[in-house]
């Protein structure tokens, strides 16, 4: 995998955090810290893509049918007891 080399600004408040982290042994450097926001912020992309889909998914699927609380949980009981 290539690599890019980027430079950024952060804020003197920013950058303390970022060295707070490397102090604490989180991270071997501000590179490997960025980097591994930029994976947690696709992590949650995706997840929040999954959600969407699902819902596109819900909505594309018909009209919504009665769902009865009480029978269900009686249904789980005698299935799982």
């Amino acid at each position: 995998m290539g690599t890019t080399r980027k430079t950024i600004t952060v804020t003197d408040q920013q950058d303390s955090w970022i060295k707070a982290q490397i102090s604490a042994g989180e991270f071997t450097n501000g590179s490997e810290y960025i980097r591994d926001l930029i994976r947690r912020d696709q992590a949650s992309q995706a997840d929040i893509e999954a959600v969407r889909a699902s819902l596109i998914e819900g909505e594309q699927s018909g009209k919504p049918q009665p769902f009865d609380g009480d029978l269900f949980k009686k249904e789980m009981i005698a299935k799982h007891a």
